[in-house]
């Protein structure tokens, strides 16, 4: 901003610009919000706005964009969605009562992640604020959701697991204490994440002390202050809602990477990023939006605990049960508003009275609710009911206080009940006789002037007036009239009398919209006084709704109720089903199958042909294990599962965009995460590992991989492959079976039976799945001779260099290589051999004899023997 333009307004700008110079300014002028200089051109770009500027006519005119301060709410979004931080710069006095320049201060910073979430499509989502510390040792992390004021801590060990849990958050902003290296740096920015300094805040604040009263970890405690003290630093109000930090240990749930969580499509469908396809859209039927939000949790982190998953299995079971008692507390449910954030906004100062109504509304549904729970035959469901506080009192308060259909706005009036204050009533009454008293006014005024058009009326800008059309001007007493406004049709005029009156009347409005405001503010503060126990309620209530959407779902889908042991890993699922596949099928078309993985079998080796379903059952096995963790019911006749404490899969064949990372490079990172942190309480999908490089590099290392699985890990795996020479590996491997997902041929085609049957597939079908993708016929027809052609030469390996167009007619390319044969070509002949060695030792290569890094090394040794010749 040019700095000759020195004027009150631009230097009271300026100042207040330097102390936020990573925000948009938002900064008022009357009724709008005004952006200069730098933040005015950009903004124009982002917000579509016109640019403008200030001081056109000097030789440094400044650049400026504004907007009316009712749609400011979505520019501003906009800018966060992007990214961006606003600082909201207010008006601090009356602009009529101020003398010289109005005082104007930020009274709020709106970031990425303390944005309160309003829309109906957002309701189910938490928008997260993280903060990480770095300790000698160690990371201390804290995440809050401002609009709900929930605040979670934990320690970690390494940066990577803290770019995992800020993946798996989805939060949008973080508060970091240390340097970022460049990859660090790099991660940030393609995960969308807003990297913010932390704010050293002076003195002692009670909300940092109330919020770490149970915690002891030193990073833990340190990651919440950061935390606490950012919000209150960016909100600049008393923020009463924060709840207790709860402290928990990863390993406390079971651990699923955030890589993992979209693999199995947990919250959102992996291609499209929406809900649909997703586990969450089969098991989403609460009627509440922090039901919705909660469901989401627990599916983020699914329990260890027995006691705990089998208390939810019973609330799920005595719903499914009690038809009556489910459709009731449906019923109430249904009315109830989200009264997570409604105490957030009361805590913040933004809630207005319909939404005061709107908590009240809901806790007069509480009632309603417990005589449900109180009347089911079930223990449980009344055990519940007893730890419930409706709180009535809030609710008759809140209702005895406001009309049934108050405005938005508290500071326009006409929102307080009669009868809550005696003064306003007072008020009221000179208001109301003040009307009548102007009705009787203009029929005085007719009579005595004879007017029978005459009209007393009121305007914004100048008072009440008595009006009288041009027609009629000759007859207005011009000793008792004085003229206040002329129109085009009419002259309006006042009197000492009605002057009076307009006094009396104006006076009592004013004061009775001012005493609604100070009685509003007044409820909101005894409300305040709530918060706790509105939160707990909040909690109970959308626990409930989960339990009830579990135990519709189960009903629907004909879901059953898992069992656990704890005394080995022994999975036994009769007739299990994939919940989303099942969904979007035809009714009964989907086919079920059984898993059996007793004590003698840790590895299922699935072959089959591409489509037939193997990644589909190897979900199926690892949704139905995370549902039962849950607490729900499972699509499964019957299920008999272990308690386990971690999943790692490697599914789909992706570059990852984050990282930056090749297809093949992301399979074996995840491939080595599993096989350094996997134990025997694991879970292990791995679906065509080593396709992503040569095949036989990709052979070697996926068979070596299985080797150590077994010999050294003993996790639960499934493992899907196309290298069917990795079958054979069941001779030495006494706890892996092999097991195919059938499909036949009929009429030269491929039919898939979806069916999982003991052993090996006998082929393939490769060229039978191109040929259901529509490749053309002389394509396919190639293929088979070519085929046929390698299976006789026994997988001769051909260089690159050498390797014959697949399209060139067989027989003539057959006829060259003899020719070529015959003409003696020494160094071909030598090559051949080289490569016919290098396939004897990979033929009789004894895999459970090697660990994967022996493997790699063979595999460039054999490459630097085929570079040299």
């Amino acid at each position: 901003m040019a700095k000759s333009n020195t004027t009150p307004v631009m230097k009271q700008y300026s100042k207040i610009k330097e102390q936020y110079p990573d925000a948009f300014l938002f900064y008022r002028v009357g009724n709008f919000y005004e952006l200069y200089g730098n933040d005015a051109i950009k903004g124009a770009q982002l917000l579509e706005l016109t640019l403008t500027h200030r001081f056109k006519n000097t030789k440094h005119p400044v650049s400026m964009v504004g907007m009316p301060c009712a749609v400011a709410d979505t520019y501003v979004d906009t800018l966060v969605e992007k990214g961006y931080k606003v600082a909201l710069c207010e008006q601090l006095e009356n602009p009529q009562k101020a003398k010289g320049l109005i005082k104007r201060g930020i009274t709020q910073l709106i970031t990425p992640g303390t944005i309160m979430k309003g829309g109906s499509n957002e309701a189910e989502d938490s928008n997260y604020l993280t903060s990480v510390v770095r300790t000698k040792s160690s990371f201390g992390l804290a995440y809050s959701d401002l609009s709900t004021g929930e605040i979670y801590t934990t320690h970690l060990r390494s940066f990577a697991v803290v770019s995992n849990e800020l993946l798996s958050l989805r939060t949008k902003e973080v508060v970091y204490n240390g340097p970022l290296t460049d990859q660090d740096n790099n991660f940030m920015h393609k995960a969308n994440i807003t990297v913010s300094k932390p704010i050293l805040l002076k003195g002692k604040h009670a909300e940092i002390s109330y919020v770490q009263q149970k915690l002891t970890n030193r990073a833990e405690k340190e990651a919440v202050k950061q935390l606490v003290g950012y919000l209150l630093t960016t909100q600049k109000r008393i923020l009463a809602h924060l709840q207790i930090a709860k402290s928990y240990e990863v390993n406390q749930y079971l651990q699923m990477s955030h890589t993992v969580q979209n693999n199995l499509e947990l919250t959102a469908s992996a291609k499209t990023g929406k809900k649909r396809g997703s586990l969450f859209w089969i098991l989403d039927k609460t009627h509440t939006a922090m039901g919705g939000r909660l469901l989401k949790q627990w599916l983020a982190r699914p329990l260890l605990s027995t006691d705990k998953i089998n208390y939810r299995q019973e609330m799920v079971q005595a719903l499914l049960e009690g038809y009556f008692t489910r459709e009731n507390i449906i019923d109430a449910l249904k009315g109830v508003y989200d009264l997570e954030r409604l105490t957030g906004r009361i805590a913040l100062g933004t809630v207005n009275a319909r939404e005061l109504l709107q908590l009240a509304y809901s806790l007069q549904i509480v009632p309603v609710i417990l005589d449900a729970l109180n009347q089911s035959d079930s223990t449980v469901l009344r055990k519940y009911a007893a730890k419930i506080n409706p709180l009535k009192d809030i609710a008759q308060l809140i209702s005895t206080t406001i009309i049934k259909d108050p405005p938005v706005l508290a500071t326009k009036g006409g929102l307080i009940r009669e009868g809550v204050d005696k003064q306003l009533d007072r008020y009221r009454n000179t208001i109301s006789n003040g009307k009548k008293w102007l009705a009787q006014m203009e029929a005085k005024e007719r009579k005595k002037t004879g007017i029978e058009n005459l009209k007393v009326g009121y305007s914004k800008v100048f008072g009440y007036f008595i009006q009288v059309t041009n027609s009629n001007k000759d007859k207005v007493p011009l000793n008792r009239y004085t003229r206040k406004q002329t129109l085009t049709n009419a002259v309006r005029y006042t009197t000492p009398e009605l002057k009076e009156h307009e006094n009396l009347i104006l006076e009592a409005h004013s004061k009775a919209i001012n005493l609604e405001y100070k009685l509003f503010v007044e409820l909101c503060e005894e409300v305040e006084k709530y918060i706790p126990a509105l939160q707990k309620l909040a909690r109970q209530l959308a626990s409930l709704d989960v339990c009830y959407s579990l135990a519709t779902v189960a009903e629907q889908n004909n879901y059953c109720r898992p069992n656990f042991h704890t005394n080995n890993q022994d999975i036994k699922i009769v007739a299990g089903r994939h919940p989303v596949v099942e969904k979007v099928m035809k009714a009964g078309k989907y086919i079920p199958n059984d898993t059996h993985m007793g004590s003698d079998t840790d590895i299922y080796l699935i072959t089959g042909p591409n489509m037939s379903g193997k990644s589909t059952y190897m979900r199926q096995v690892a949704l139905i294990a995370i549902m039962a963790q849950v607490g729900s019911f499972v699509p499964a006749d019957s299920a008999d599962l272990p308690i386990f404490d971690q999943i790692f899969t490697r599914i789909g064949a992706a570059d990852d965009l984050i990282s930056g990372q090749s297809t093949f490079m992301v399979e074996m990172d995840e491939a080595n995460i599993a096989l350094r942190y996997a134990t025997k309480r694991s879970l292990v999908l791995f679906d065509e590992i080593g396709r992503g490089t040569a095949t036989y590099d990709g052979m070697a290392l996926a068979g070596a991989i299985v080797k150590y699985l077994h010999d050294k890990v003993g996790a639960k795996v499934l493992f899907a492959t196309h290298f069917h020479k990795l079958t054979d590996l069941d001779k030495t491997l006494d706890r892996l079976k092999n097991i195919h997902v059938s499909a036949t041929e009929k009429n030269n085609k491929l039919i898939f039976l979806h069916k999982v049957l003991p052993g090996p597939a006998d082929k393939s079908y490769g060229i039978r799945v191109a040929q259901l993708a529509g490749v053309p016929p002389m394509v396919l027809r190639e293929a088979t001779k070519l085929l046929k052609r390698l299976e006789v030469q026994n997988n001769k390996l051909i260089p690159t260099s050498k390797r014959p167009d697949p399209l060139i007619n067989s027989s003539d390319r057959e006829d060259k290589q003899e020719k070529d044969m015959q003409n003696g070509d020494d160094n071909r002949l030598e090559v051949l051999r080289v490569e016919k060695d290098i396939i004897d030792k990979i033929y009789n290569l004894s895999l459970m004899d090697k660990t994967p890094r022996q493997i790699m090394q063979m595999v460039e040794n054999w490459q630097e023997d085929l570079k040299d010749k």
